[in-house]
């Protein structure tokens, strides 16, 4: 069993509680998870999702190592 290495982002918003920096990210079989400490948010996303959003307006993907 590895050991998932979950890291706050730092300014994130909660979109269904409101709560600031309580916004976990962390990738665990090649799925993108974002959690909030506060309430039962979670959003996933794969890694192809995540490159379709990169076309456009976006700079570039924060992708943790």
């Amino acid at each position: 069993m590895t050991k998932v290495k979950k890291r706050f982002v730092a300014g994130a918003k909660c979109p269904k509680c409101g709560a600031v920096d309580s916004i976990l990210l962390f990738k665990q079989h090649n799925i993108e998870t974002v959690e909030c400490t506060d309430c039962d948010y979670t959003e996933q996303q794969n890694e192809q999702a995540v490159t379709q959003k990169a076309s456009g307006d976006m700079i570039g993907v924060f992708k943790p190592d």
